[in-house]
């Protein structure tokens, strides 16, 4: 039996890789990456094995191509007055809410691949730990530390918006 199409991968896989660009890379420059990471997968495709993980293999090079992007990104910095976000909804449950992006987007960056690649990507820990270099018992307490600064930042937020609700 032999590999599946690819186009059929991309089709399946496609969401899951692009949630994990935005979590990594943030919204401007997931689309970016997830490109680099299909065309980077188009190209080693062939030599895959049968029984390979294809999910784990795909949020692999999405952890390396995003991180590519953040390299290039401060290579490239242009200090600006404002920065216009275009974002796409395609495949990212939940999208709408800019301030979860951006709590995400704050975590630090073992963090937020472990959050992503856990609860975006659905991963197991073993092979998070794998794309991370370290041990699943370090995927899974980089994930809930995530997730725990993730609770703390939103609770920090609702107060704040109750407490200036009750001046107004």
């Amino acid at each position: 039996m032999g590999l599946i199409p690819f186009e059929q991968i991309v089709a399946e896989h496609g969401p899951t890789v692009l949630r994990v660009c935005r979590a990594v890379v943030g919204p401007v420059d997931a689309e970016d990456a997830w490109s680099d990471t299909f065309l980077a997968a188009m190209r080693a495709y062939p030599d895959l094995r049968p029984e390979s993980n294809v999910e784990a293999w795909l949020v692999t090079i999405a952890h390396r191509k995003a991180l590519d992007h953040i390299r290039a990104r401060e290579r490239r910095a242009v200090p600006t007055d404002h920065v216009p976000e275009q974002t796409t909804d395609r495949g990212l449950p939940g999208s709408g809410d800019p301030e979860l992006w951006e709590a995400v987007g704050a975590l630090p960056m073992k963090q937020r691949a472990a959050v992503a690649y856990r609860y975006l990507a659905g991963l197991p820990y073993a092979d998070i730990a794998v794309i991370l270099g370290n041990s699943p018992d370090a995927a899974r307490r980089a994930a809930a530390d995530g997730i725990a600064a993730l609770r703390r930042s939103r609770s920090i937020s609702m107060l704040g918006e109750r407490v200036s609700g009750e001046r107004g």
